[in-house]
């Protein structure tokens, strides 16, 4: 029970009373009216007033203080009746309804919008696009159907001219995944005529006050309603709502919603249509009739994508087929051509309103629902469905929708007050049964079969010959004349408020309602002539063409009659009541306070005659006396044993109530319980708040709990799983290692006897484990290779391999050519073959040297070209290179190898090369007086490179002999130096038309320059 309003806005729950009567309930409701408080409880029913006017209480700061919170914690509200659907459908998996009930004008429709939102806004909490795409067009769908099936009426500026029933489709998350719109029994009739002081639906004032000019003159429509014969009634009357920007948010929707561009102008196109057929007037010349003027026509065949003539033959002929199978036309008179008019304009309305709520349908359908993978799909049911009406002139749609109520308040009665009573008694508990009024005798004065009115209409609409409405009153009056509900003129020649031949009169729950029953077979027969079928069958607009498909039957097929209005509605109505009963339902009882539409008027007697007949007083009475709640004991023990150490995990008693006593009696509350044979009875929501705030402190420690146990079992799990694997990889790893020694023992085994001792033979790729012992293997087989090759090289050529060895460390990779495929002779000037001519002075100077100087062999000889520091005027000079194992020598090569200068062998720090082919070569000395040199080539391999011979002897012999590492530096395209000291740059260069290598002095340095062949 909500008591957290002070007492000065009375009391929020009507169960709160000091005495339930009439006067104090309507007190009560007048007091909180007048106090802005337009809610109030009856149990877990909420009763709405209709304020008139807006109210600060629905932002989000009111559904965060709704959110997940009992009905009872929070004052009064719509969302609380919402947040407790949306917790029973989740927390039980049970499919809800919220049933909004009341008469036209008490707030029903503006009652669903908020719980729509409301819904909306606590769904979704991760933001998923896919649920956020079914929210918005779930809440936009209703901007749509408001502007297509809601119009103003002289009792309510938006009033539901058909009835509305919308499932919504929820995940095991509870987040939204889809939905389904059911409509009922759209007042089409409005189409044609209204009532003085009402407007036809909205999306006709939408699109001629809020199209532009473009559209318009493209539909030939003006932005004028009282133009057209179809909206001129309302023109006089004033909306709340304004219609320019009621169509642009109609227009926003409907793309939201996904319809394409060409659907919408099909939409407004079929409006257009229906205003301009309104307009159309037929005259009769004595022997046929027709249309006056045809330019209507020709627009109508335009927006229809039909023709002119086709167009003006529907409106003026039938087409019908005789026994025989002979087909004619048969021209309408004047008042046939008008009915048939107006009734193609409330078939294309009503065909185009089923359009788009199934267009609609197909958007926000469940798709690809999986039970296995998605889990229980459950429901939340709203239902918005025109009220309780009764007006001056009440017509055939009066009469469904007041039996519709009468439907929906029996489901009431069923569920709330004669199921409570009678589940009391089944079950066992001491209960004062409370008298109340059941409906039932009314609903079947309208449903019952052979008996009932609709079956009397029907009966009336298939007879042979001229049945008139009369005839049908009279059969009525004969049939129906002992009912205590019905009564007519004919019954009660007393009551002058009744016609005679025209009224007759039901009791209905709400109050008595006079029907005028002129026009109830037509509306009933709800005749349409095939030939406008046809015509829009065959009309180039797919959109037009899917609306209907009846139209494709040809002129002579013989087709089942259909069911007549009356009976699609009755069967619509008892499959949606059927669809409400397997449900939980939670229940919106909306109030009108006045007729005025004032926010401060209070009409006491007005609002004791709704309170009367939706049976509030009795609902208050029966939840006084009754139990806020009741489950079976299994359920009970399986949601709350967690609360009491008697029954967590599982208790040892006899019998599930023995357990449950129990846990009532640990909680203190077992003065506020009953128990029946089968369930558990609580008096009070309090009570069971208690638990629920227990069993949601408990939750997070139970979690933890399974969690930790959960953990330690997947953990050993792990673990098992880790050794096995470990096991494995162990044993694989070895195999992996032997077949590995496998498999390089068989490729090897005879390298010994193999021409190149294995070199060509393949190594296998080793396992993970013996990548480093595979490299060392590989290194071994290298060392042993080239052991066995150096083994059968002779001991005279050794000193070539070393020489050639410490070359290519140095140049290999480095220089394109280094002379590696030529023999190496060293001493070049000593060979006769090199040098016929000078080799015989050079071996008499070199002996002397030797004996002068004490050196123990030539590393290397030969001629070269040097550059000479005091060089002037572009000359170079020829000299001998001789380098000993002490000393390198500059001989003059004219003077009988004159030694020009003598270096040490220690002074010399590094060599630097180039990376082409020349022969040039820096010696760097420790005095930073380089010498650079260019090695000329002999008559022995005139054309092979000689500078990697004298690189890899010197380099080799620094290393073997000297221990010490000579630096060898390759360079392009420059050679750094220094000369006296100073540093030098030599380049090299190819010139066209230099004939011999040579040196040129440079501003930087000094230039070699090759020829250019």
């Amino acid at each position: 029970m909500a008591e957290l309003e002070d007492l000065e806005f009375g009391k929020s729950d009507f169960v709160l009373l000091d005495e339930v009567t009439m006067e104090q309930f309507m007190d009560n409701l007048k007091l909180r009216f007048e106090k802005g408080r337009i809610y109030t409880f009856i149990g877990e029913v909420v009763v709405s007033v209709n304020p008139y006017r807006e109210m600060d209480i629905y932002g989000r700061n009111a559904i965060d203080a709704y959110r997940g919170r009992e009905l009872y914690e929070n004052p009064p509200h719509l969302y609380a009746v919402a947040d407790a659907a949306y917790k029973a459908m989740k927390r039980r998996a049970k499919d809800t309804c919220i049933v909004i009930s009341g008469e036209s004008g008490a707030g029903k429709t503006e009652a669903s919008k908020y719980i729509m939102q409301y819904i909306a806004a606590i769904t979704n909490p991760n933001q998923r696009a896919e649920v956020e795409s079914v929210k918005n067009v779930l809440l936009k769908s209703n901007c749509v159907l408001e502007a297509f099936g809601n119009a103003k009426t002289n009792r309510n500026d938006n009033s539901s001219r058909f009835g509305k029933y919308m499932d919504i489709n929820f995940n095991f998350n509870g987040d939204t995944t889809g939905g389904h719109i059911n409509n009922y029994l759209l007042e089409k009739s409005r189409v044609i005529h209204q009532q003085e002081g009402e407007r036809n639906f909205h999306s006709f004032y939408q699109l001629l006050r809020g199209g532009s000019d473009e559209i318009l003159e493209s539909f030939h429509l003006q932005n004028d309603p009282a133009v057209y014969v179809y909206t001129k009634e309302g023109v006089e009357t004033t909306a709340s709502s304004n219609d320019r920007s009621s169509h642009e948010a109609v227009m926003s929707a409907l793309k939201v919603i996904g319809f394409s561009e060409a659907e919408i102008d099909s939409i407004y196109r079929i409006l257009a249509t229906i205003l301009l057929l309104g307009n159309i007037q037929f005259e009769c010349d004595g022997e046929s009739v027709q249309v006056v003027g045809l330019e209507a026509v020709n627009h109508i065949a335009e927006l229809t994508t039909t023709e002119p003539d086709t167009v003006s033959k529907s409106l003026l002929y039938r087409t019908v087929a005789t026994g025989g199978g002979e087909i004619i036309e048969k021209g309408h008179t004047q008042q046939e051509a008008c009915s048939g008019r107006d009734a193609f304009a409330k078939a294309l309305y009503e065909r185009l309103f089923a359009w788009i709520v199934g267009r609609i349908n197909t958007v926000i359908e469940v798709k690809d629902y999986n039970p296995l993978l998605d889990g229980k799909n459950t429901v939340i049911g709203v239902l918005d469905i025109y009220g309780f009406e009764i007006f001056d002139n009440n017509s055939f749609e009066q009469f469904c929708i007041n039996y519709c109520n009468e439907k929906l308040q029996q489901l009431f009665i069923e569920l709330i007050l004669c199921q409570e009573q009678s589940e009391y008694q089944r079950e066992g508990i001491t209960w004062q049964h409370i008298d109340y009024f059941n409906n039932q005798i009314i609903v079947d004065l309208v449903e019952q079969p052979h008996k009932g009115i609709i079956s009397i209409l029907d009966e009336a609409c298939l007879g042979v010959g001229n049945v008139t409405d009369t005839v049908c009153l009279e059969s009525m009056n004969d049939k129906l004349a002992q009912h205590p509900h019905y009564t007519s003129n004919k019954l009660s020649p007393t009551d002058k408020t009744m016609e005679f031949q025209k009224h007759f009169r039901v009791r209905h729950y709400a109050g008595d309602v006079t029907y005028s029953v002129e026009g109830f077979l037509d509306k009933n027969k709800d005749l349409l002539f095939q030939d406008f079928k046809r015509l829009m069958y065959n009309s180039a607009n797919l959109v037009l063409k899917e609306m209907w498909p009846d139209g494709q039957l040809g002129i002579t097929e013989v087709t089942k009659r259909p069911l007549t209005a009356g009976t699609l509605f009755k069967n619509s109505i008892v499959a949606l009541v059927g669809k409400l009963a397997c449900k939980e339902p939670y229940y919106v009882r909306c109030v009108k306070p006045n007729e005025k539409k004032s926010p401060v008027l209070f009409d006491d007697a007005r609002g004791q005659h709704q309170v009367a007949y939706l049976g509030l007083l009795e609902n208050v009475r029966v939840r006084r006396a009754g139990f806020a709640y009741r489950q079976l004991y299994a359920r009970f023990l399986q949601r709350y044993k967690m609360t009491c150490e008697y029954t967590w995990p599982n208790h040892l008693m006899d019998t599930d109530r023995e357990a449950v006593e129990a846990i009532v009696t640990q909680h203190g509350f077992q003065d506020d319980v009953a128990y029946g044979h089968t369930k558990l009875f609580v008096r009070t929501p309090r009570s069971l708040f208690s638990l629920e705030q227990e069993r949601s402190a408990l939750i997070p420690i139970l979690v933890l709990f399974i969690q930790k146990v959960w953990r330690g079992a997947l953990a050993r799990r792990r673990c098992r799983r880790m050794r096995a694997i470990y096991t494995i990889m162990g044993c694989y790893k070895r195999y992996k290692v032997k077949a590995h020694f496998w498999e390089v023992e068989s490729r090897f085994a005879n390298v010994r006897t193999m021409a190149d001792y294995g070199k060509s033979v393949e190594w296998p790729s080793p396992p993970a484990a013996l990548a480093q012992f595979h490299n060392n293997t590989v290194m071994l087989h290298r060392r042993w290779w080239a052991r066995q090759i150096v083994k059968n090289i002779p001991p005279s050529d050794m000193a070539e391999v070393r020489a050639k060895v410490a070359a290519m460390g140095a140049l290999a990779g480095e220089r394109k050519d280094w002379g590696v495929g030529r023999a190496w002779e060293r001493d070049y000037l000593s060979n006769a073959r090199d040098c016929p001519q000078t080799s015989h002075n050079f071996i008499r100077a070199s002996k002397d040297l030797r004996n002068k100087d004490q050196y123990s062999q030539v590393l290397f000889s030969g001629f070269c070209r040097k550059v000479n520091c005091g060089l002037v005027f572009n000359k170079t000079t020829d000299r001998v290179l001789l380098l000993t194992d002490k000393n390198i020598y500059e001989l003059g090569p004219k003077k009988q190898y004159k030694v020009l200068k003598r270096l040490p062998l220690d002074v010399l720090t590094g060599l630097s090369v180039t990376s082409g082919a020349d022969q040039m070569v820096a010696l760097h000395t420790t005095s930073q007086d380089d010498v650079v040199l260019c090695l000329q080539r002999g008559e022995l391999c005139p054309n092979r490179d000689r500078l990697g011979e004298l690189v890899g002897t010197l380099v080799d012999h620094f290393t073997r002999v000297r221990k010490v590492l000579l630096p060898v530096k390759v360079c392009s395209p420059v050679v750094q130096v220094h000369m006296r000291g100073k540093p030098k740059t030599v380049a090299v260069e190819t010139k066209a038309g230099q004939t011999n290598v040579d040196f040129k002095k440079s501003r930087d340095g000094f230039v070699l320059l090759l020829p250019s062949n």
